[in-house]
């Protein structure tokens, strides 16, 4: 065993017994590489990932190749999951190195200061399709370093001073405007795949925060095209393949442009954006496809992903027992060997399951035609027969900002749905952020697992709870949720802030400081703590009138309005952003005992529909409280009341549930 069996995290684990002397990310690995002048070969990957499977396969456990890497390199292994800092400074420079191709396996060679000369993603253990051997390359790499070192030097000080300098983000000239809001929705349409949706060609990953601005422009609108563009993907993604018609739930993307083929690992972020994307298409829609997904959704995160302690792990393998979707695939014996013949047969039609076979002579579920009567006794004796099989590998550790989505999205989900066991898993969730992933200071925790955690939380950590929090203030009227959101956002207005050029800062000031301190913007797979902070600014400022939120939330947007036309696909969240502050404010009293029999029923109807920008405040009518919305807002006639206002001007108070569905429709 080297180094990282102390570890925790289960993709450090995996390469505990890799004969590679591996060292986790920090100052014991730094400081061999300056005492003995070694250059340091950084390995990013995360569990679920299948390429970094092959390449620990190839090349980590071969006991050659390992000898090598130990004889010329100071060898450290990040989870990047846990560590998305390094893995986005890094990365950059892996785009700069090969001219815009990154991913992961991430490899890349540092300097004794940490900064970047080479780099590149997977390495083949021969040499193949134009790609020099692993074995090639390290010795490449470690001459350059011994018999040129001013040349190398050079190169990792020029690499790190434009690392720097483009993290930084230049504002733009002026606020964004509406235009842009048009613009965007024009450049999506341009990037759009009309046949099977999504953006772009193969491979294709799903574009939740861009749906999610696409329906808010139909409703601001009325025009039809953002509509299109959102439901021609989300069913194109709910055909089957990237999405399990069995058991629910989605992959992390498709390798081709049909969503047909994924590599199978299922993470808890791609699920809970999407499950909330589904939500908001069957409100817009009315259309009970987009629920089922939904619902699918959720019981695949509930069922796999729950941990004992209320949170969610973070994702499932791609492969089982070394086979890439051994658990998903089918033969067209398997199917008969599971149902009686008389369901078999138009099982194996509707499913397409076929002799060849669509993915290495198996099959991907795929269904097509009219389903057969009794689908739903089929599905569920399929499934009972796949959990016998072999499961793919869990990574147990719970990140902060997944949660924060999986909170936001159980929390609507449940009373949308009317379902009570979803609220309960969201408190639950919210509870474990707040108790297990919060250190002895009250700061929040990037990951745990077991009970430990010890990484710090960076901006999109806070963002997303701070946001899961709202939605669960929303849906309960909890004060407690509403307070923990606001301590949150405290904390990133004092310790991420930029306040020379606006926007906060990946990291925190008091936290580990690399060789450059980057912000983000897109959606790269999940929303920029950028953009989520923005958002939950956006939200907290007009439920309390705050005018310096707003002014921080409209910050952020400066810095994206340079790239908010060329890059729409990848700055959904953003645009979502732009969007409600664009939008007048709509914020919304409530205010009735719970013990009242017609506070629920006002509650519904001021939630009901489609209000993407609007804001809660929930009060008993009783009590004095502290939130501007309620000042001076009290029963009617001894009746639980809604308040429907802008800008703190509000209307006449309405106590019949009918006239309050009527004035926000």
């Amino acid at each position: 065993m080297n180094r990282l069996a102390g570890e925790t995290s289960p993709y450090l684990l995996q390469h505990a017994d890799n004969p590679v002397d591996w060292y986790p990310w920090g100052e014991e690995a730094l400081e061999r590489a300056r005492r003995e002048d070694r250059p340091i070969l950084l390995s990013i990957g995360y569990a679920a990932c299948h390429w970094c499977h092959v390449m620990a396969h190839e090349s980590f456990e071969d006991p050659e190749i390992a000898a090598l890497m130990n004889r010329l390199f100071v060898n450290v292994k990040v989870d990047r999951e846990e560590r998305p800092d390094l893995d986005a400074v890094y990365m950059n420079a892996v785009v700069q190195f090969t001219q815009g191709h990154g991913g992961w396996p991430m490899t890349m060679f540092l300097t004794p200061a940490g900064e970047p000369f080479h780099g590149g993603t997977y390495f083949p253990p021969q040499p193949r399709m134009g790609m020099p051997s692993f074995s090639q390359v390290l010795e490449a790499v470690e001459l350059a370093y011994r018999e040129r070192p001013d040349q190398v030097n050079e190169l990792g000080a020029r690499m790190a001073e434009h690392l720097r300098e483009t993290a930084q983000l230049a504002a733009g000239e002026a606020d964004p405007a509406e235009p842009q809001l048009a613009a965007a929705v024009a450049a999506m349409r341009k990037a759009f795949d009309p046949e099977w949706g999504g953006f772009g060609r193969a491979p294709k990953f799903p574009p939740a925060p861009a749906i999610e601005f696409l329906l808010r422009m139909w409703r601001r609108t009325g025009e039809g095209d953002p509509l299109e563009i959102a439901t021609t993907t989300l069913d194109g993604m709910a055909l089957g393949g990237m999405y399990d018609v069995l058991g629910g739930g989605f992959s992390r993307y498709s390798v081709d442009e049909q969503w047909l083929v994924p590599h199978f690992e299922k993470m808890l972020y791609d699920n809970a954006l999407l499950a909330s994307a589904y939500l908001h298409a069957w409100v817009v829609t009315e259309q009970p496809r987009y629920r089922e997904v939904c619902e699918r959704t959720l019981n695949f995160m509930l069922r796999e992903l729950l941990l004992p302690g209320g949170g969610f792990a973070a994702a499932l393998d791609a492969d089982t027992d070394g086979e890439e979707g051994l658990t998903y695939v089918w033969t067209p014996a398997q199917i008969t060997a599971v149902l009686e013949p008389a369901a078999a047969e138009p099982a194996l039609a509707y499913y397409g399951v076929s002799e060849p076979g669509n993915f290495e002579g198996a099959n991907i579920l795929r269904p097509s035609g009219p389903p057969p009567g009794d689908l739903e006794q089929i599905r569920l004796a399929l499934l009972e027969a796949r959990e016998q099989r072999p499961q793919p590998a869990r990574d147990d550790k719970a990140i902060a900002c997944w949660n924060g989505f999986a909170l936001a999205a159980l929390a609507e989900a449940g009373w949308r749905l009317g379902q009570p066991a979803y609220l309960d898993a969201a408190r639950r969730c919210a509870s474990f952020l707040l108790e297990a992933m919060t250190d002895d200071q009250g700061r929040l925790l990037r990951s745990a697992r077991d009970g430990a955690g010890r990484i710090p939380a960076f901006l999109d950590d806070h963002g997303a709870v701070a946001l899961g929090l709202l939605e669960l203030y929303t849906a309960t009227g909890e004060r407690r949720w509403l307070d923990a959101a606001e301590r949150l956002v405290a904390s990133v207005r004092e310790r991420f802030a930029d306040a020379e050029r606006g926007g906060f800062f990946y990291t925190a000031a008091d936290g580990e400081q690399l060789i450059a301190r980057h912000k983000e913007l897109d959606d790269n797979p999940t929303p920029s703590g950028q953009s989520l902070m923005a958002t939950v600014l956006l939200r907290l400022a007009r439920l309390r009138g705050d005018q310096r939120m707003e002014q921080e939330a409209t910050a952020v947007l400066r810095l994206a309005e340079p790239y908010l036309e060329r890059a729409a696909p990848a700055l959904g969240q953003l645009l979502c952003a732009l969007e409600m502050q664009l939008s007048p404010p709509q914020e919304i009293a409530i205010v009735g005992p719970d013990d009242h029999p017609e506070t629920p029923l006002l509650v519904a109807a001021a939630r009901s529909g489609f209000h993407p920008n609007a804001v809660y405040a929930f009060g008993d009518g009783r009590s004095p409280d502290d939130l501007p919305l309620l000042a001076g807002k009290s029963l009617v006639d001894g009746l639980p009341a809604v308040y429907i206002c802008e800008r703190f001007a509000c209307r006449a108070p309405l106590t019949d549930p009918a006239a309050v569905a009527e004035a926000l429709a």
